[in-house]
């Protein structure tokens, strides 16, 4: 290339002549052929990564002064792209090449650092360091190419996409998250009810949920004598109230089915990992000739236990007076020991 020479990056300064001063260290300029700025490194005086200071040059480069422009191009001899310069990006310890036209195609900071309005940072290897994740960069980039976006289907991944978009200052792909985000929030929420079949999957979601667990064991094959008349309808009416619990707290409490327990109906209640409560619903009832299983349905019982367990929503726990009042059950003879009192705090939350 004439008119101008790229130093290698294995340049090494010449050796120091006897009694003259070493000549002053050479700096490396970037100068896209299409643009009017140019870039160039300096080294840290500290001695660590070199600093990039991208300015304006008062005079415009002859024509093919490209230095240290990373042109992509194949083992094999394939071309370079048709914008000619590739830059070496280090987002967070992700590496990316791209070309600088996509880079100052739109509005955003990725332009003000390309075209010296701001300082950026490069390695000793020439990499430009970003200091920002690199899980959602090739969106960023995609954006800038193509001006649009298919965002993933996660309201959490389309929030990181969010805060992304921000930094990087690319309001158009910020409006296109916050208009997700709210069709998404005025959709219906999802109930969903895992169906574990073991106790390892059954202890996995009680400690790792954060929210309160309601578990509903129901296996009709683990009868050993046969059904009263009134059992049949009695199993399917808790399984109906607790697909109407379901629909009612889905967004406060996390509903487990285990079709695979020991019991044929029993349901326990779960707060912050540990238990709060059981109401089993069979029971053994002895006739002339044989026995027989009994399926109840204590609806009362189990709207009050759900509800107490409500009190296990937040951290840290609730008010230790309030979880004792919970807790306290009806004595033999059927009547309340607070009958006096008023309604309890469990009835508060309705």
């Amino acid at each position: 290339m004439s008119g101008h020479s790229c130093p290698n990056e294995s340049h090494r300064p010449r050796e120091e002549s006897a009694g003259q001063p070493p000549p002053p260290e050479r700096q490396v300029a970037v100068c896209p052929e299409s643009a009017a700025s140019c870039c160039s490194t300096r080294p840290s005086p500290q001695g660590g990564a070199a600093e990039l200071s991208l300015h304006t040059p008062p005079e415009r480069p002859a024509s093919g002064a490209v230095c240290s422009a990373h042109r992509h191009a194949a083992a094999g001899g394939g071309g370079g792209a048709a914008g000619g310069q590739y830059v070496r990006l280090n987002v967070g310890g992700a590496l990316f090449l791209c070309p600088l036209r996509v880079l100052t195609r739109r509005e955003s900071r990725l332009r003000d650092m390309f075209r010296g309005k701001t300082e950026v940072m490069i390695d000793r290897e020439g990499w430009v360091l970003i200091d920002r994740s690199g899980k959602h960069f090739g969106s960023i980039l995609n954006f800038l190419r193509d001006g649009s976006l298919v965002l993933p289907k996660s309201r959490v991944q389309i929030q990181e996409v969010l805060n992304e978009a921000r930094y990087y200052g690319l309001q158009g792909l910020v409006l296109h998250c916050q208009s997700t985000l709210q069709k998404a929030s005025q959709e219906l929420p999802l109930c969903v009810t895992p169906v574990v079949t073991s106790r390892k999957e059954e202890d996995l979601i009680i400690r790792s949920s954060t929210k309160p667990v309601v578990k509903l064991v129901y296996n009709r094959s683990n009868n050993k004598y046969s059904y009263t008349s009134s059992s049949d309808d009695n199993l399917l009416k808790n399984i109906e109230l607790f697909e109407r619990l379901c629909l009612s707290f889905c967004s406060r409490v996390q509903f487990v089915r285990n079709v695979v327990g020991d019991e044929i109906c029993c349901w326990s209640f779960y707060g912050q990992g540990r238990k709060l409560g059981e109401v089993c619903c069979t029971s053994i009832v002895y006739s002339t000739e044989k026995k027989h299983t009994k399926v109840e349905f204590p609806e009362a019982r189990i709207y009050e236990e759900t509800l107490n367990t409500l009190l296990y929503e937040t951290v840290p726990l609730p008010d230790h007076t309030l979880l004792e009042a919970t807790r306290r059950r009806y004595n033999p003879c059927g009547s309340h020991s607070e009958e006096d009192e008023g309604p309890g705090p469990g009835l508060a939350l309705l």
